[in-house]
């Protein structure tokens, strides 16, 4: 009986933590294949980085954000930049809570961005989606981080914010975060 007894505790806690793994917040980069982007999303030529992609950004979606949340962040950060800091590439924040995705195509004149959502400065020196662009036979790695905020719009922050104070305030109010990489090279 008692043997039965720990075996039935031993299988309610799997099962607990079985239901825990599947319930973890989690963010998916839809359109990209085999883990690289589609030219569609690479950088377009009049930025004059080298690229002759469409500059569309891709869809996101993402589920089970954390209780207790109030807004997020997207942010899309190239780690191998050659800049010594890394690049930004898109900032959204201010995202509802309510909202589980953001569209393909978010432009920067804010077309199809979710209402009350706001596109901030990158480095590029604008708001706005800004496409992969590594440098030729270089492979980069862009983070896509989904950041679950405890605030319903980051103080002090309009479209002309830079990402490091975006990245204060974000990190300042964050519950959880999700993240997935995608490699590309060129």
């Amino acid at each position: 009986m008692i043997m039965f007894k720990k075996l039935l505790i031993a299988t309610a806690l799997c099962a607990s933590f079985s239901a825990m793994a599947d319930d973890s917040f989690t963010l998916k980069v839809k359109g990209v294949e085999n883990g690289k982007f589609q030219n569609k999303h690479l950088l377009s030529a009049e930025y004059g980085f080298g690229c002759a992609g469409e500059n569309i950004s891709p869809e996101i979606e993402w589920k089970n954000a954390p209780k207790g949340t109030k807004s997020f962040v997207l942010t899309v950060y190239d780690k191998d930049a050659p800049t010594g800091l890394g690049w930004v590439h898109w900032e959204v924040v201010n995202i509802p809570a309510n909202v589980s995705k953001l569209p393909a195509g978010i432009d920067a004149k804010d077309n199809n961005l979710p209402k009350g959502a706001l596109q901030t400065r990158t480095d590029f020196g604008v708001p706005g989606y800004g496409g992969a662009c590594p440098p030729e036979n270089e492979k980069h790695r862009y983070e896509f981080t989904l950041t679950a905020l405890k605030v319903e719009q980051l103080p002090n922050v309009t479209a002309d914010s830079t990402p490091a104070l975006v990245g204060f305030f974000t990190n300042a109010n964050a519950i959880a975060k999700a993240q997935v990489t995608v490699e590309t090279a060129r």
